[in-house]
Protein backbone atom coordinates (compact mmCIF):
# COMPACT_ATOMS: atom_id res chain seq x y z
CA UNK A 1 0.00 0.00 0.00
CA UNK A 2 1.16 3.22 -0.56
CA UNK A 3 1.56 6.34 2.20
CA UNK A 4 -1.21 7.59 1.32
CA UNK A 5 -3.40 4.46 0.92
CA UNK A 6 -2.29 3.74 4.46
CA UNK A 7 -2.87 7.19 5.81
CA UNK A 8 -6.61 6.92 4.62
CA UNK A 9 -7.01 3.19 6.27
CA UNK A 10 -5.61 4.57 9.43
CA UNK A 11 -7.96 7.39 9.49
CA UNK A 12 -11.06 5.62 8.67
CA UNK A 13 -10.25 2.82 11.00
CA UNK A 14 -10.02 5.00 13.83
CA UNK A 15 -13.27 6.92 12.97
CA UNK A 16 -14.67 3.07 12.73
CA UNK A 17 -13.20 2.35 16.34
CA UNK A 18 -14.84 5.61 17.74
CA UNK A 19 -18.45 4.88 16.23
CA UNK A 20 -18.79 1.08 17.23
CA UNK A 21 -17.22 1.47 20.72
CA UNK A 22 -19.75 3.97 21.65
CA UNK A 23 -22.69 1.49 20.69
CA UNK A 24 -20.46 -1.10 22.56
CA UNK A 25 -18.75 -2.73 19.48
CA UNK A 26 -15.51 -4.15 18.40
CA UNK A 27 -16.13 -2.54 15.33
CA UNK A 28 -14.73 -5.51 12.96
CA UNK A 29 -17.49 -4.99 9.95
CA UNK A 30 -16.38 -1.26 9.50
CA UNK A 31 -12.63 -2.37 9.73
CA UNK A 32 -13.34 -5.36 6.99
CA UNK A 33 -15.64 -2.75 4.64
CA UNK A 34 -12.74 -0.12 4.81
CA UNK A 35 -9.81 -2.80 4.25
CA UNK A 36 -12.21 -3.73 1.06
CA UNK A 37 -12.77 -0.65 -0.34
CA UNK A 38 -9.03 -0.05 0.24
CA UNK A 39 -8.12 -3.06 -1.77
CA UNK A 40 -6.62 -5.39 1.07
CA UNK A 41 -6.09 -9.45 0.58
CA UNK A 42 -8.58 -11.94 2.15
CA UNK A 43 -5.97 -13.02 3.86
CA UNK A 44 -4.53 -10.26 6.04
CA UNK A 45 -8.19 -9.10 6.49
CA UNK A 46 -9.13 -11.53 8.98
CA UNK A 47 -6.13 -11.37 11.67
CA UNK A 48 -6.12 -7.76 11.22
CA UNK A 49 -10.16 -7.00 11.91
CA UNK A 50 -9.90 -9.45 15.09
CA UNK A 51 -6.53 -7.86 16.38
CA UNK A 52 -8.13 -4.36 16.29
CA UNK A 53 -11.74 -5.94 17.59
CA UNK A 54 -9.68 -6.97 20.62
CA UNK A 55 -8.72 -3.75 21.61
CA UNK A 56 -11.72 -1.52 20.96
CA UNK A 57 -13.98 -4.03 22.42
CA UNK A 58 -11.52 -4.02 25.72
CA UNK A 59 -12.13 -0.49 25.70
CA UNK A 60 -16.14 -0.93 25.54
CA UNK A 61 -16.15 -3.07 28.28
CA UNK A 62 -14.42 -1.58 30.78
CA UNK A 63 -16.15 1.47 30.23
CA UNK A 64 -19.45 -0.40 30.44
CA UNK A 65 -18.65 -2.61 33.52
CA UNK A 66 -17.81 0.91 35.09
CA UNK A 67 -21.13 2.41 34.11
CA UNK A 68 -23.08 -0.37 35.83
CA UNK A 69 -24.64 -2.08 33.01
CA UNK A 70 -22.85 -5.15 32.50
CA UNK A 71 -24.87 -8.02 33.42
CA UNK A 72 -23.01 -11.48 33.45
CA UNK A 73 -26.43 -13.39 33.64
CA UNK A 74 -26.92 -12.39 29.98
CA UNK A 75 -23.47 -12.96 28.66
CA UNK A 76 -22.60 -16.66 29.76
CA UNK A 77 -25.58 -18.45 28.06
CA UNK A 78 -23.91 -17.22 24.90
CA UNK A 79 -20.40 -17.51 25.61
CA UNK A 80 -20.70 -21.23 26.62
CA UNK A 81 -21.28 -22.61 22.82
CA UNK A 82 -19.41 -19.13 21.14
CA UNK A 83 -15.81 -19.21 22.36
CA UNK A 84 -15.12 -23.15 21.35
CA UNK A 85 -16.79 -22.54 18.16
CA UNK A 86 -14.85 -19.45 17.36
CA UNK A 87 -11.74 -20.96 18.06
CA UNK A 88 -12.40 -24.04 15.62
CA UNK A 89 -13.75 -21.61 13.10
CA UNK A 90 -10.74 -19.34 13.36
CA UNK A 91 -8.49 -22.40 12.23
CA UNK A 92 -10.07 -23.40 9.09
CA UNK A 93 -8.41 -22.49 6.38
CA UNK A 94 -11.61 -21.06 4.31
CA UNK A 95 -11.12 -20.39 0.53
CA UNK A 96 -10.79 -16.47 -0.96
CA UNK A 97 -14.76 -16.82 -2.86
CA UNK A 98 -16.39 -18.03 0.36
CA UNK A 99 -14.46 -15.40 2.93
CA UNK A 100 -15.80 -13.31 0.28
CA UNK A 101 -19.42 -14.03 0.28
CA UNK A 102 -19.59 -14.57 4.26
CA UNK A 103 -18.11 -10.66 4.60
CA UNK A 104 -20.69 -9.64 1.88
CA UNK A 105 -23.44 -11.10 3.94
CA UNK A 106 -22.02 -10.00 7.68
CA UNK A 107 -21.26 -6.38 5.74
CA UNK A 108 -24.99 -6.10 4.88
CA UNK A 109 -26.04 -7.22 8.29
CA UNK A 110 -24.12 -4.75 10.19
CA UNK A 111 -24.90 -2.29 7.49
CA UNK A 112 -28.98 -2.67 8.50
CA UNK A 113 -27.94 -2.69 12.18
CA UNK A 114 -26.96 0.78 11.91
CA UNK A 115 -30.47 2.08 10.43
CA UNK A 116 -32.04 0.35 13.12
CA UNK A 117 -33.69 2.36 15.63
CA UNK A 118 -32.76 2.14 19.30
CA UNK A 119 -36.04 2.03 21.57
CA UNK A 120 -36.54 0.91 25.03
CA UNK A 121 -38.12 -2.69 25.22
CA UNK A 122 -40.33 -4.73 27.72
CA UNK A 123 -37.68 -7.75 28.81
CA UNK A 124 -38.60 -10.63 28.86
CA UNK A 125 -36.31 -13.88 30.84
CA UNK A 126 -33.51 -14.75 28.20
CA UNK A 127 -33.91 -18.22 26.91
CA UNK A 128 -30.61 -20.31 27.80
CA UNK A 129 -31.07 -23.37 25.12
CA UNK A 130 -31.90 -20.77 22.26
CA UNK A 131 -28.91 -18.33 23.41
CA UNK A 132 -26.76 -20.90 23.57
CA UNK A 133 -27.31 -22.59 20.37
CA UNK A 134 -27.24 -18.52 18.74
CA UNK A 135 -24.07 -18.47 20.48
CA UNK A 136 -22.40 -21.10 18.61
CA UNK A 137 -23.71 -19.36 15.72
CA UNK A 138 -22.82 -16.20 15.93
CA UNK A 139 -19.03 -17.81 17.30
CA UNK A 140 -18.82 -19.95 13.97
CA UNK A 141 -19.50 -16.79 11.91
CA UNK A 142 -17.25 -14.44 14.06
CA UNK A 143 -14.07 -17.49 14.00
CA UNK A 144 -14.24 -17.46 9.87
CA UNK A 145 -15.02 -14.12 8.93
CA UNK A 146 -13.02 -12.22 11.47
CA UNK A 147 -15.46 -10.09 13.62
CA UNK A 148 -16.29 -10.69 17.29
CA UNK A 149 -20.02 -11.32 16.32
CA UNK A 150 -21.70 -7.95 18.40
CA UNK A 151 -23.92 -7.07 15.28
CA UNK A 152 -25.88 -10.17 15.02
CA UNK A 153 -25.97 -10.41 19.28
CA UNK A 154 -27.22 -6.48 20.04
CA UNK A 155 -30.06 -6.52 17.68
CA UNK A 156 -30.97 -10.30 18.57
CA UNK A 157 -31.38 -9.24 22.27
CA UNK A 158 -33.34 -6.48 21.80
CA UNK A 159 -35.41 -8.47 19.19
CA UNK A 160 -36.43 -10.99 21.35
CA UNK A 161 -36.99 -8.49 24.58
CA UNK A 162 -33.74 -10.36 26.10
CA UNK A 163 -32.14 -6.63 27.14
CA UNK A 164 -32.67 -2.80 26.34
CA UNK A 165 -30.03 -1.51 23.70
CA UNK A 166 -27.73 -0.10 26.40
CA UNK A 167 -27.95 -3.52 28.13
CA UNK A 168 -27.36 -5.67 24.91
CA UNK A 169 -24.60 -3.00 24.24
CA UNK A 170 -23.31 -3.86 27.45
CA UNK A 171 -22.74 -7.65 27.11
CA UNK A 172 -21.51 -7.65 23.42
CA UNK A 173 -18.85 -5.74 23.91
CA UNK A 174 -17.33 -8.82 26.12
CA UNK A 175 -18.98 -11.22 24.09
CA UNK A 176 -16.63 -9.38 21.43
CA UNK A 177 -13.59 -9.63 22.78
CA UNK A 178 -13.58 -12.83 23.98
CA UNK A 179 -14.93 -14.31 20.59
CA UNK A 180 -11.93 -12.34 19.12
CA UNK A 181 -9.40 -13.60 21.39
CA UNK A 182 -10.74 -17.29 20.88
CA UNK A 183 -10.61 -16.45 16.70
CA UNK A 184 -7.37 -15.30 16.93
CA UNK A 185 -5.96 -18.26 19.09
CA UNK A 186 -7.69 -20.51 16.02
CA UNK A 187 -5.85 -18.70 13.53
CA UNK A 188 -2.74 -19.09 15.64
CA UNK A 189 -3.03 -23.29 14.40
CA UNK A 190 -3.09 -22.04 10.68
CA UNK A 191 -0.45 -18.97 10.71
CA UNK A 192 -1.48 -15.58 9.66
CA UNK A 193 -0.05 -12.35 7.90
CA UNK A 194 0.20 -9.21 9.75
CA UNK A 195 0.83 -6.02 7.52
CA UNK A 196 3.27 -3.56 9.11
CA UNK A 197 -0.04 -0.56 8.45
CA UNK A 198 -1.18 -2.43 11.45
CA UNK A 199 0.92 -1.52 14.31
CA UNK A 200 -0.63 2.19 12.81
CA UNK A 201 -4.07 0.85 12.84
CA UNK A 202 -3.97 -0.72 16.16
CA UNK A 203 -2.94 2.98 18.31
CA UNK A 204 -5.75 4.32 15.84
CA UNK A 205 -8.05 1.86 17.17
CA UNK A 206 -7.09 2.83 20.85
CA UNK A 207 -7.62 6.50 19.87
CA UNK A 208 -10.58 6.06 18.24
CA UNK A 209 -12.18 3.40 20.96
CA UNK A 210 -11.27 5.48 23.77
CA UNK A 211 -13.57 8.79 22.55
CA UNK A 212 -16.02 6.43 21.45
CA UNK A 213 -16.43 4.66 24.92
CA UNK A 214 -16.68 7.83 26.13
CA UNK A 215 -19.01 8.89 23.75
CA UNK A 216 -23.09 9.34 24.00
CA UNK A 217 -24.85 7.85 20.62
CA UNK A 218 -27.71 9.92 21.23
CA UNK A 219 -27.25 13.04 19.16
CA UNK A 220 -28.48 13.71 16.04
CA UNK A 221 -25.13 13.83 13.93
CA UNK A 222 -24.34 10.57 15.11
CA UNK A 223 -27.54 9.39 13.84
CA UNK A 224 -26.73 10.93 10.77
CA UNK A 225 -22.49 9.53 10.91
CA UNK A 226 -24.49 6.26 11.67
CA UNK A 227 -26.36 6.15 8.56
CA UNK A 228 -23.63 7.47 6.34
CA UNK A 229 -21.31 4.22 7.78
CA UNK A 230 -24.08 2.01 6.72
CA UNK A 231 -24.65 3.47 3.34
CA UNK A 232 -20.27 2.28 3.22
CA UNK A 233 -21.23 -1.02 4.61
CA UNK A 234 -23.54 -1.69 1.87
CA UNK A 235 -21.29 -0.30 -0.83
CA UNK A 236 -18.20 -2.92 0.37
CA UNK A 237 -20.73 -5.56 0.71
CA UNK A 238 -21.59 -5.07 -3.10
CA UNK A 239 -18.03 -5.14 -3.62
CA UNK A 240 -17.40 -7.91 -2.38
CA UNK A 241 -20.43 -9.49 -4.00
CA UNK A 242 -19.06 -8.23 -7.54
CA UNK A 243 -15.39 -9.62 -6.86
CA UNK A 244 -15.98 -13.05 -5.42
Amino acid sequence: MTGLEVAILVSLICLMAALYASIGHGGASGYLAVMALLGVTAIVMRPSALMLNVLVATLATVAFVRAGHFRWSLLWPFLITSIPCAFLAGGYSINEPLFKRLVAATLLIAALRMFMPAREVVIRPLSIPIAAISGALIGGLSGLVGVGGGILLTPLMVICRWATPREAAAVSAPFILLNSLAGIAGLLSIGFTVEPWLWLAAIAALVGGTVGARWSIQSASQLWLRRALGVVLLIAAIKFVITS
